[in-house]
């Protein structure tokens, strides 16, 4: 496929304003309102007449020109020196790279950001979907028309809005049209069941709930918000909502050719935002301030529910420019690719990336590994985001694999540094040209803390990952005394700087637990530095296994089944014991066409490790249960726990 031709805009030159003369008055320029220039003569009031005129004129008189049809230059007052010419300004190109000498802060609101691609490049690509297509101009067009709307149902700054459907385009034009309104985006994550989206959207306290109609993966929204809310259908007016379940829920949207009980729908939708117009958007979107929040993200841990993180505009826009402009050098030729769904930071993050230098933005409503590879070869996509060991394998045992063109790739966030063994050597031959970096981060951080970078060598590039980006700090700690470790030891990660979270939502006391006096956030996570400053990460504190007295990370007897030529992927927890209070037990997803038995993984691990974190008990699984991108190891834990009968 021929290289994406650069995208130009036309900027019409503005009309010339001609200086009044002591004839008559300068015609005045106005702009019309469908966009043509028109002329009037001034108001007989606004003439000027007599000496005072031809004073005037005499006073704006142009400079008489040299022979050769040169202007002379102004004349000098008297008894002053000469002052010097002033060069004209040159066109400012903003700089991307990491010389710190050169680097200058540069932020906007997430909906602004979206509108200046659009001023720029108006006909570029910004999406790209399996069957869909669309320019930042169409984008911008329809998150206003969304944008109105909201306002119409009455959404206002500061109102949560929450969106509930799979990665799709109507998906993009809301998020964007809450951000015109001013309001706070809450993406809500899409395999949720009933009661995890009751716990949601009332903890959340959301206003308006956008869904769809469209079934995706299986999943019936309208069906699972009815019972996450049984007297949501008994509702007469759906603009005017009273449920219990939600008491701050004002509305439903129903996106779609349906219509449901106590749903608002499309049709009535779209009528809505008739009554409202672009420049009541407007109006709304220039008084948003950088530090508002503008997106709250729940993100599940090692608990049943999950917290709403506070991150405001600063935070999500500054840290995306950090990550594509700077640190991965992106332009607007570039095509990234991200297949995580759009309630996961690492799909905001890589789109707002890509929509800061205009380029285009590339994903999925679900993850199909055949689907994901067609779309990298046909758009020559330039760089890949896919993170997480289960997207990679996906890819890579994929059939159509071996036989898809990756040459175009450039660049990817591949994190071989934690990946199981066997995930690296397949990509790596697949695009020997493509610079591979890991990351470290979350989304109390706005996404990325740490990644690779162009000027490091690849055995660091493919061991670590990398070093933070500009403007954060990186502490590596002991949690009992919180004392910085030696280089290379091991510790609790801290962070600090312009991306960290406003705070959990609602919960005062984990918040006060997560950030301290000093503004670092305590991550929970294992890390160590090199003397370079590049970062690894080693696990969770909270998968930490006391055997006996004895301190077993999960991570080591993963990495250790994983090894293993039939395992594909290995998640280990603890289990109470009589004896020795906690001991380990593993989950084992096995390799396509593979078999190993429970004995055999035993013994593979009794030969490698001490006998104290050998598992004590293997289970195989085919589907593991996930938040949007972690797999939860307190389910799976709690169903062999239940299983065995030991609590």
């Amino acid at each position: 496929m021929a290289k994406k031709a650069k995208q130009t805009s036309k900027v019409k030159a503005r009309p010339a304003v001609r200086a009044a003369s002591a004839k008559g008055p300068a015609p005045v320029v106005k702009k019309s309102s469908i966009g043509k220039t028109t002329k009037r003569k001034a108001s007989r009031g606004h003439r000027a007449t007599g000496k005072k005129a031809a004073a005037r004129a005499a006073a704006i008189k142009p400079p008489a020109k040299k022979p050769g049809g040169k202007r002379a230059p102004d004349p000098e007052p008297a008894g002053k020196p000469a002052r010097p010419r002033a060069k004209a300004p040159s066109t400012f190109v903003p700089y991307a790279g990491e010389d710190l000498t050169r680097a200058r802060i540069s932020v906007t609101t997430m909906g602004d950001l979206l509108l200046m691609a659009a001023d720029r490049y108006p006909d570029t690509l910004a999406l790209v979907f399996p069957d869909a297509e669309i320019t930042y101009a169409q984008l911008a067009q329809r998150a206003l028309r969304r944008a109105r709307s909201l306002q119409a149902m009455g959404v206002r700054p500061r109102d949560h809005v929450g969106i509930l459907m799979h990665t799709c385009a109507e998906f993009m034009e809301i998020f964007f049209a809450a951000a015109f309104c001013g309001a706070v985006i809450v993406p809500i994550n899409a395999r949720y069941k009933a009661s995890e989206l009751a716990y949601v959207i009332e903890n959340g306290d959301i206003v308006t709930v956008i869904t769809t109609d469209a079934v995706a993966d299986s999943v019936d929204f309208v069906e699972r918000l009815n019972i996450a809310m049984p007297d949501l259908a008994k509702n007469r007016n759906p603009r005017s909502l009273k449920v219990t379940a939600a008491p701050k829920l004002r509305n439903v949207i129903l996106l779609g050719k349906s219509q449901a009980p106590g749903f608002v729908s499309n049709r009535e939708f779209d009528t809505a935002g008739e009554s409202r117009t672009d420049l009541q958007v407007h109006e709304t979107r220039l008084r948003v301030r950088l530090r508002d929040v503008g997106l709250m993200l729940y993100t599940s841990g090692t608990t049943a529910n999950p917290k709403g993180c506070l991150i405001t505009h600063e935070a999500m826009v500054r840290n995306s420019i950090a990550l594509g402009r700077h640190r991965y050098r992106l332009t607007h030729d570039d095509r990234f690719w991200s297949p995580l769904p759009m309630f996961h930071i690492a799909a905001v993050l890589p789109m707002l990336a890509i929509f800061d230098v205009g380029g285009t933005y590339l994903t999925m409503g679900y993850f199909d590994p055949g689907v994901a590879l067609r779309m990298l070869q046909k758009y020559r996509v330039t760089a890949l985001y896919p993170s997480f060991v289960t997207i990679m394998q996906g890819l890579i045992y994929h059939p159509d694999f071996p036989d898809t063109d990756l040459s175009s790739v450039k660049l990817m966030n591949s994190n071989f540094a934690v990946q199981p063994p066997g995930v690296a050597d397949p990509i790596m031959k697949a695009m020997p040209q493509a610079l591979q970096v890991g990351s470290f981060g979350m989304t109390e951080a706005a996404g990325t803390v740490c990644t690779g970078a162009w000027d490091e060598p690849e055995s660091r590039r493919i061991t670590r990952l990398g070093r933070p980006l500009p403007g954060l700090e990186v502490r590596i700690v002991n949690p009992e005394t919180g004392e910085d470790v030696v280089l290379g030891l091991r510790g609790e990660v801290l962070v600090r700087g312009y991306s960290l979270f406003d705070g959990y939502y609602k919960d005062a006391e984990k918040t006060a637990q997560a950030l301290d006096r000093d503004g670092w956030f305590h991550t929970g996570d294992i890390g160590s530095l090199d003397d370079d400053g590049t970062i690894m990460f080693h696990g969770r504190f909270k998968d930490m296994l006391k055997v006996g007295g004895e301190n077993v990370a999960a991570a080591e007897i993963e990495g250790l089944l994983g090894r293993h030529p039939a395992v594909k992927l290995a998640q280990v927890v603890g289990i109470p014991d009589p004896k020795y209070m906690e001991v380990p037990a593993a989950f084992v997803e096995l390799r396509p066409n593979m078999k190993a038995s429970e004995r055999e993984l035993v013994d593979f691990c009794r030969r490698e490790i001490a006998s104290f974190k050998v598992p004590r008990v293997v289970r195989f699984v085919t589907e593991w249960p996930m938040s949007s991108s972690k797999i939860q190891k307190f389910r799976l834990r709690t169903a062999l726990v239940e299983e065995l009968g030991l609590e």
